[in-house]
């Protein structure tokens, strides 16, 4: 039945397309898919393992300029006459390359962070966020600082015998969007049914208990960063290859808010929940900008979430399946707790 609804879900999406014809809207909706996969890659830190990360834009700005980098090339001095040059690379290059970079630095963020736990660990996100995005605002020989990284190409696929695919409509980008967003909604939900996804659910639940059974805490908590920020860099690659112009803007603040919006307002781990918030709080602003000025956009805003944290504390995806399982009977309802063997719902 799982199965069933998430295939038609992603019929529906791909037929898109097809039937709308508003160049806006197709635009909001890309750029709206591009930060469900950030907050897909954010909720598997926050929502499966209890890690609240509020640098993770750092992850998406560092997948973006890795990948805009590497397909512009570069010429930078280090010292004295000492260049390093990098002639430019296909984009779909530097977009793995992204994925690559940014998985690294989820490793040495883990490594160095996931000796703390609570406050600690949200200071250590934060400031290694803002240390990212000071260096790309300074150096400007290689990011162009405040000046920006412009006139980035397309990605682009090419096949023997079928020429080269350039995605520079948004009819290109929005299926872009939509496989990458699939492919990383696929791993994650392997990822945690699997035993590291067990291992995972376990530290959140009862971490004495989870030592005491052998799992290892840092090994585990940093694998799920390493995964969650290379997602997150592939989500970056997306946008700096579709937008074509990135700046340090992109490490704001309000980036990860609005990551966090999103897992938070579908249901934190629920495979589900960031795509349903997603949506919500992508395409919102786009309906209410007609009909609103600013300040009453960001009130409703602000306003809607209060309602749905009120009526549905444990976010959209959780609530109304426990609504549901309610109504089929008592013995529907799923157990939380913590099962080595247990199984986490789709």
């Amino acid at each position: 039945m799982k199965l069933i609804a998430t295939l038609l879900a992603i019929a529906a999406f791909a037929s898109v397309p097809l039937w709308l014809r508003d160049p806006y809207l197709m635009n909001a909706l890309i750029t709206t898919g591009i930060f469900i996969i950030g907050a897909m890659s954010l909720n598997l830190l926050l929502g499966f393992t209890g890690q609240l990360s509020l640098g993770h834009v750092a992850f998406f700005g560092i997948g973006a300029y890795t990948s805009a980098l590497t397909s512009l090339g570069f010429d930078v001095p280090l010292v004295g006459d000492f260049h390093v040059v990098h002639e430019p690379w296909p984009p779909i290059a530097g977009f793995f390359l992204a994925i690559v970079i940014a998985g690294f630095c989820g490793y040495l963020v883990g490594r160095l962070s996931f000796r703390v736990r609570g406050a600690y660990f949200v200071i250590v996100t934060i400031s290694f966020a803002e240390v990212v995005r000071l260096v790309a605002l300074n150096w400007v020989e290689l990011t162009q600082g405040p000046l920006a990284l412009n006139n980035i190409p397309s990605i682009a696929f090419s096949a023997p015998g079928l020429g080269e695919l350039v995605m520079r409509t948004k009819f290109h980008n929005y299926y872009l969007v939509l496989v990458v967003a699939v492919i990383a909604y696929v791993l994650i939900a392997r990822l945690v049914r699997s035993h590291f996804g067990r291992a995972m659910r376990g530290l959140m639940e009862n971490e004495t208990l989870a030592v005491s059974v052998g799992i290892d805490v840092t090994r585990t908590l940093t694998l799920a960063a390493v995964i969650s920020a290379s997602i997150a860099g592939a989500a970056g690659s997306l946008y700096a290859h579709y937008i074509r112009i990135i700046d340090p803007d992109i490490f704001a603040f309000i980036n990860t808010v609005t990551m966090v919006i999103m897992v938070i307002s579908g249901g934190k781990g629920s495979l589900a929940g960031p795509v349903v918030g997603g949506l919500i709080f992508g395409l919102m602003p786009v309906f209410l900008r007609p009909i609103m000025a600013p300040e009453a956009q960001w009130i409703a805003y602000g306003g809607v979430l209060i309602v749905i944290l009120f009526l549905l504390p444990r976010g959209i995806v959780p609530s109304l399946k426990q609504w549901y399982a309610k109504r089929r009977g008592p013995m529907a309802v799923p157990s939380v707790a913590f099962k080595p063997d247990a199984k986490e719902p789709a």
